[in-house]
Parts: C-alpha cells; sequence; structure tokens
C-alpha cells in the first residue's frame, strides 16, 4: 500500500460505508508502512487491509475491505493470510480485531477467537458542557499508563495521532483523550483514565470543541462506567463488532482504564 492507492482506498471505504477519511489511510501507512496491503484486480484496488504492531506483544488488524463486485473471490482471505503471515515473521505473541458480522466467519476459519463485544456509539448533535483539562502538548507524558492500562506499546500510535492532530489531544500523566475528525462523525478515542471523574473531564475538555457536529465513541460494553457514562452525555448505541484474538490470551492491561477504544483499524 501506498499514497498512490489513498484514491481507490478512499471508494474502498465509500462502498463499505466508513467514517475514515484520506489521513486516516495516511496514519495507518505511516504506523507500519510494510504492513499495508492492497489486493489489486482489474487495474483496481479491489481489497485492502492493515496491520499496526504494539511491540511484539500485540499486532492489530484493520481495513479489510473488498468491494462488492469483487467479494467471494478469496480477496479477503488472501489478505488476512498475509497479515498473518506478516506478524509471525515479526514474532507477534497475539494478534487481534474487530470483526463485523459479515467478516467474523472468515477469521474464525483462520483460528481467531471471540475474546468479547465492542460497541460503537454515536451522537447526532454534539452539546457537551466542557471541562478543566490541559492540552496534551506531548504523547510522551502519557505512555506510562497507556502501557499499564492497554498492556502493549502503543509509543508509535499515540505520538503519530498526538502530532498529527494536537488541537484533538487533552491530558497527561494521569489520563488522556484523543479525538480526529471523520468522513461521517468526528471520533472521540482512545481516552484512559483512572476513574470516571477523569475520564469524563478529558471527554468533556474534547467534545467541547464539537459542539453541532455528529460523533462515534467506541466502548467495551463490559466497561459498564464507560457504556453508563456515554449514556449520560447522550450517546446511543449504533452497532455491535466482536474483538477477536489469535491465539485467544488472559486479558492485558487494566481494561477498566479504558473509556474509549483507538477505532477499529487500532483496537
Amino acid at each position: 500500500m501506498t499514497a498512490a492507492d489513498i484514491p481507490g482506498l478512499m471508494e474502498l471505504k465509500n462502498a463499505a460505508g466508513w467514517n475514515q477519511l484520506e489521513a486516516d489511510w495516511e496514519n495507518v501507512m505511516a504506523l507500519e508502512p510494510e504492513g499495508c496491503f492492497v489486493y489489486e484486480a482489474e487495474g483496481r484496488v479491489a481489497g485492502s487491509a492493515t496491520v499496526a504492531c504494539f511491540g511484539t506483544k500485540l499486532a492489530w488488524i484493520g481495513m479489510v475491505l473488498v468491494l462488492p463486485d469483487f467479494r467471494r473471490r478469496g480477496i479477503a482471505r488472501a489478505l488476512m493470510e498475509h497479515c498473518v503471515a506478516y506478524c509471525r515473521e515479526r514474532r507477534i505473541d497475539c494478534v487481534k480485531l474487530d470483526a463485523t458480522d459479515m467478516g467474523r466467519p472468515l477469521y474464525a476459519s483462520l483460528g481467531f477467537e471471540d475474546e468479547q463485544a465492542i460497541e460503537r456509539c454515536g451522537l447526532e448533535s454534539c452539546n457537551i458542557e466542557p471541562d478543566e483539562a490541559p492540552r496534551l502538548t506531548s504523547a510522551e507524558a502519557v505512555i506510562p499508563i497507556d502501557r499499564e492500562s492497554f498492556g502493549a506499546d502503543r509509543t508509535r500510535m499515540l505520538a503519530l495521532l498526538q502530532a498529527r492532530f494536537p488541537e484533538h489531544a487533552f491530558g497527561g500523566e494521569r489520563g488522556y483523550a484523543l479525538g480526529r475528525p471523520g468522513y461521517q462523525a468526528y471520533f472521540l478515542g482512545p481516552v484512559v483514565a483512572p476513574d470516571a471523574s477523569r475520564a469524563e473531564a478529558l471527554i468533556r475538555a474534547l467534545l467541547a470543541q464539537q459542539q453541532g457536529k455528529r460523533v462515534f465513541w467506541d466502548i467495551l460494553p463490559q466497561h459498564e462506567a464507560a457504556a453508563e457514562l456515554a449514556v449520560r452525555l447522550g450517546f446511543t448505541p449504533l452497532r455491535k463488532l466482536v474483538r477477536m484474538a489469535l491465539p485467544l490470551r488472559p486479558p492485558m492491561g487494566r481494561a477498566r482504564n479504558v473509556w474509549a477504544t483507538a477505532g477499529f483499524e487500532y483496537g
């Protein structure tokens, strides 16, 4: 995958109705230049898949897409096999992804197992009262709490997102909230904080800038406090996916500190 593929990649994601902008494709390629793949057929970008490696503990597969006219030809399987092989070459301990209903049977056939549900919630028109939280001027400050909470090293991803969207970054060593623009809606996440009051303050500081805009927030429903906070702020469930792992491992990190995930392409 290269920058020259972006027009075709946008056609792919538009056909699926997903939220990514051109910047999102640029970000996944910057994060893992050798781990982003396209399948070309009949002179077109017919399929895509990306990998994001977080140290050697974990890798995340995302953006598995195939144009409708090219489905049921084995393209998604070929891309997935390529991604898994890429992870194995790098001796990654565990590979995860967030599966749609359409993709789940394929992933199961490759050995992925269900871990837990993940839910996308939406707010049609943001009207959030602000709260006090400092701007996050460097991702370095939040690396320790993120690693402790997520369970793997997301240093490169956090540095990339903070640098790319500095106006959408709040927090410090006690927690943080990041966000980014999207095609259909503003995306809230990732958010990591040690308690509900800190998480709410960070989320309010971030979303107060998005008045009147549509917002997406991806939550692990097992985190009841996060789900309750989303409801209290006016969010409603939009769709459910299933988080899958190869191989299935005990939970990593401190999931109670993760109030919003980083998106289906990052975990």
